[in-house]
Parts: structure tokens; sequence; C-alpha cells
């Protein structure tokens, strides 16, 4: 397996949620073809066999860099059923467990259930169920060897952290050395007065990124620059993971269905754009001036 950090580079990964139905030896096959480190695998162990898919990626010569949680209304972290927290708190640690198998170490967490807008009770007390929540979940997960990453969703998709400030409260008040927090430019483009500025002012804490231009396809086809979100992530010496998450202009993207310029095109087009990105900024540095 490739180590980028030993080269001084950004490791590339592409989540493999917009590969809909497709079987994931293909999956596995085509990110390892057009140059990725690892591939991002959906969040559902029932449905994905992780020794099957670990035997696939070292096969590849790559790894899994991350887990793509799906939150269900039936996975609400601050639900104000105890059952039904309990219940979304089992699938996080299920989660770890199935990271574990396949030598993962990244699980990508948010407290509430994806489309949920509105709050089920009081602010305050949906915030002290997120923090028991995800430290009850994070100190399963760290004797395993498996960090969170607390994601932030644009205001149309979660009420709950839209922004990479709330979620560095959050995972500070969690008390989890574990992992850190995560900003996807999808959703920062909506939510942030500068994308670049969220990542630097997020320097130590940030454990994961996801790329998608401004509409959810591959950097370098929309209205997002990236090269000031590139420089950011160079100059706080962010070592980690930049996952593509890419998804089709549906208002249920989560909806299935085959959308072929996300499988070779988008796959190939976005590392190609995006590690020419880090090329740049890299020597503009060494050169001595700013990307």
């Amino acid at each position: 397996m490739k180590d980028m950090t030993a080269e001084g580079g950004f490791r590339y990964s592409y989540n493999s949620l917009v590969y809909a139905g497709e079987d994931l030896a293909v999956s596995v096959d085509r990110v390892a073809r057009f140059g990725y480190d690892a591939i991002e695998v959906v969040g559902e162990p029932e449905q994905i066999d992780a020794k099957r898919v670990a035997k696939l990626t070292q096969d590849a010569g790559i790894g899994v860099s991350s887990i793509c949680s799906i939150y269900t209304p039936e996975r609400d972290l601050i639900h104000p059923d105890p059952d039904a927290r309990n219940t979304a708190i089992q699938y996080v640690k299920d989660l770890v467990d199935f990271a574990a198998t396949m030598e993962c170490p990244t699980v990508v967490v948010h407290p509430t259930a994806n489309m949920k807008i509105k709050a089920l009770a009081d602010p305050a007390q949906e915030w002290q169920w997120a923090v028991e929540s995800i430290r009850n979940a994070g100190e399963y997960a760290a004797p395993r060897g498996v960090s969170f990453s607390l994601e932030c969703w644009n205001r149309f998709e979660s009420y709950f952290l839209n922004r990479l400030e709330q979620a560095r409260r959050l995972w500070a008040e969690t008390g989890l050395t574990n992992g850190g927090v995560q900003g996807d430019t999808f959703h920062m483009n909506i939510e942030e007065a500068s994308l670049a500025d969220a990542y630097r002012d997020s320097a130590g804490v940030l454990q994961h990124v996801h790329f998608a231009d401004s509409d959810r396809t591959a950097p370098g086809g929309a209205h997002i620059d990236f090269v000031p979100i590139v420089d950011a992530l160079v100059e706080i010496g962010y070592d980690k993971y930049i996952s593509f998450e890419l998804l089709p202009a549906l208002a249920d993207p989560f909806s299935g269905g085959r959308h072929e310029e996300f499988f070779d095109r988008y796959t190939e087009r976005a590392i190609r754009v995006i590690r020419a990105m880090e090329d740049l900024v890299r020597t503009r540095r060494t050169l001595g001036g700013k990307g």
C-alpha cells in the first residue's frame, strides 16, 4: 500500500456511495486503476462483507480510508427516546468493528439523521445527548484503533452541525482524542464564509476531508476554487485522506440508480484535478510563494 504521508503529499480516496449497485470488486479495481490510495466504503455492515473488502483492497494495493456512515431516522444519536439513541449508538459501534476488520482508520459521524431539519427536543438537551452518544461510541472505538470524524452538513440536510466551528466545539466537549472534525466542500460552500479559513481554523483537529464541487460533481467542473483550499490544507500540514464524495443532482441523491459520469469519468477527473493543484501549491511554496 502506498504511503503518501512519507512522501509529504495528501492521500486520496473515492467514496463508493455513488457506485450504486456495483460489485465492490469492480469499484476497488477502478479506484486502484486511477491511482487512488484508498476507497471509502458505505456504512452498511449487514450488506457488505468486511473481510472480502479487506482482501480486495489488499490485493489491489490500496486501503480503506473511511466508513461513509448512513444516518437514517432509525440511526439518530440525539433522538428523545433513549432506546432509539441506544440503537443509533450500537450502529456506530457496529461500524467500528466493521472498520477495524478492514484496518480502516476512520468512521464518519453525524449526530442526527440525514434530512431531519427540525429539533425534536430542547436544543441544549440535544447537544448534551450528542456529546454523550458520541463519547459512548468513541470510547468503544479507541482501543480498537478507530477514530471518528465529526462531519458538518448543510442546513438543507440537517439543522445540527452546519459549520466546522460548531463541530470543533462539540468534539472538544466529548473529551475524546481518537478523531476530530470533517469538512465537506459541497456543504461548506453553502455554510462557510471562507472554505480555506474554515479548514485552516481546524488545524490539529481535522480528521477527514470530503471534496466535491459546488454541484457535487468532481472538482474542476463548477465554481469552487480549490487552489486556496488545497493551500490551506498544505499550510496546516494536513496528512490524512482527501476523499471525493460525489453525488448526482437529485432531490434524493441516495435513491440509487447508475449515473455513468460518476464512474470512470469523474473518478479520473477528481484525482487528476486536485493532484495537479496539490503539485502547483507545493511547488509555489517551495519557491517561496503562497498557493
